[in-house]
């Protein structure tokens, strides 16, 4: 692995970042063929490349071993401080930057050290009843997913007979994480439903990012106050439990990073495992049909991270990475989908084998790796097993080269997914009861079904709307 050097007296062989001609990161390959954009960024520049991200220079990090050595930063090297930033200091990031909204949360994705560690392990005691498979939270939660997914399911194909059409992404993969949030949130109720669309909104960058960012605050402050005042059993509840000492804007500004772990970047997952099992070559097919969706999941985190390329991090000093050298304070995006291509990664897998690499980067690695990793994993496998159980065959409604991708720096997922549907001639078995089954009163059951028919319709007509 090529080591970062810090320079203590910088000698550039190259102009300074602001300075060298930029490559626009959004355009028109890396929405439709980003493989072919990141392979021409490497044959240019190598591991390390300058972007243009929505008019602001930055170097991207497109090699494999220099992506995972500054994500580790064993040497303390990188900061993810907003006060890092040379160039915001200094007043030269345009106040109408669509990614400045996203940044500006200023949440435990932008903190280093102490701050970073306490709320962390916010976090972690938070998640662990819900990701611990042996809690009775944890035990509920996937039932209420596989129950979210089948009435989602039924209500997509009521119209459809033995067979029909459906955008698999705007009714099915988009939706279920927006009903699992309020299920976290504590907001089941419909307080939640505006919250997931304004956190697409920002984190697609449009024009309206900044309007979005302030409505998901307030909608989230509004949540938390009400959890601190009357706590429930919910995930803002319990890491107000874990770390008492969290004030009501610290807890709101950790919210929102949970709507975009479940109801973003989840739901991306979810869209992309089903169109890499649709599209996808034998070894991903081999991995359905053995019972092995974990597998499914782990391939497409690999062919299609949702989260291609992460926030900005900072040199505390000059470093060299590549033939470049960045200086301190200069924007640095790492690119998880470009690392996957890498040679130094792609090398390592033997291309026939149904089993795929651990060693991806979707997830994060080192101080800021993914805490809710177990989670988002569940809720993606649940909502795949029960989609492919429910039909008896998914096909494309168009090409896969004509499937459209959304347009976003630091998002890899599809707009619409549409399908061809076929439903079995038998009606499909009862879903399993899941493993808090046994332990649920039969009216209790009644009463979650009869709520998550309408909230399934209600949110759906919420994503017609906002496509409208």
């Amino acid at each position: 692995m090529e080591p970062q050097t810090p320079q203590t007296e910088p000698a550039p062989s190259h102009p300074p970042l602001e300075s060298l001609a930029v490559q626009p990161l959004v355009n028109r390959d890396y929405e439709s063929r980003p493989a072919l954009f990141y392979e021409r960024l490497r044959a240019e520049y190598g591991p390390v490349a300058p972007v243009d991200v929505l008019g602001v220079p930055a170097w991207l990090v497109i090699g494999y071993p220099q992506t995972l050595d500054i994500l580790r930063d064993t040497r303390g090297i990188w900061s993810k401080r907003l006060d890092s930033w040379r160039a915001r200091r200094e007043g030269r990031v345009p106040a109408d930057w669509p990614l400045l909204p996203a940044f500006e949360v200023d949440n435990s994705v932008f903190r280093d050290g102490a701050d970073l560690t306490r709320l962390r392990s916010a976090w972690s005691e938070g998640l662990r009843p819900f990701q611990d498979r042996t809690r009775t939270q944890a035990k509920e939660l996937e039932r209420d997913i596989r129950r979210y997914a089948d009435e989602l399911i039924t209500v997509l194909s009521e119209n459809g007979g033995r067979g029909g059409w459906a955008d698999l992404s705007a009714q099915y993969a988009r939706p279920l994480p927006l009903m699992i949030v309020g299920r976290l949130l504590g907001t089941e109720s419909g307080r939640g439903d505006e919250i997931i669309m304004d956190m697409w909104r920002m984190l697609d960058a449009g024009p309206d990012a900044a309007e979005a960012a302030a409505r998901l605050g307030a909608e989230v402050a509004g949540v938390c106050a009400a959890k601190m005042a009357v706590p429930g059993e919910d995930l803002p509840s319990y890491m107000l439990a874990a770390v008492p000492d969290l004030t009501a804007e610290e807890l709101t500004r950790e919210m929102i990073m949970v709507v975009g772990l479940v109801g973003d970047y989840t739901g991306t997952l979810i869209c992309n495992t089903i169109a890499e099992v649709i599209i996808g070559d034998a070894g991903v097919r081999d991995s359905i049909s053995a019972g092995m969706l974990p597998e499914a999941v782990n391939r497409a985190a690999i062919s299609s991270p949702p989260m291609a390329n992460l926030t900005f991090r900072w040199p505390k000093t000059d470093v060299r990475v590549g033939r470049f050298q960045i200086a301190a304070g200069d924007p640095v995006m790492l690119s998880p989908a470009a690392a996957h291509l890498d040679p130094a990664f792609t090398g390592t897998m033997a291309p026939d084998s149904i089993y795929s690499s651990r060693a991806h980067l979707a997830w994060g690695a080192g101080p800021h790796a993914c805490i809710g990793r177990d989670l988002a994993t569940t809720i993606t496998t649940i909502a795949v097993e029960r989609l492919f159980d429910r039909f008896s065959a998914l096909r494309l409604a168009l090409p896969a080269d004509q499937l459209p991708w959304r347009s976003s720096p630091m998002m890899r997922g599809l707009r619409s997914l549409p399908v061809n549907y076929e439903l079995p001639a038998e009606p499909p078995a009862p879903p399993p009861a899941g493993p808090a089954g046994a332990d649920t009163a039969p009216d209790r059951d009644a009463a979650g079904e009869a709520a998550s028919r309408s909230l399934v319709r209600r949110v759906l007509r919420m994503m017609r709307l906002s496509q409208s």
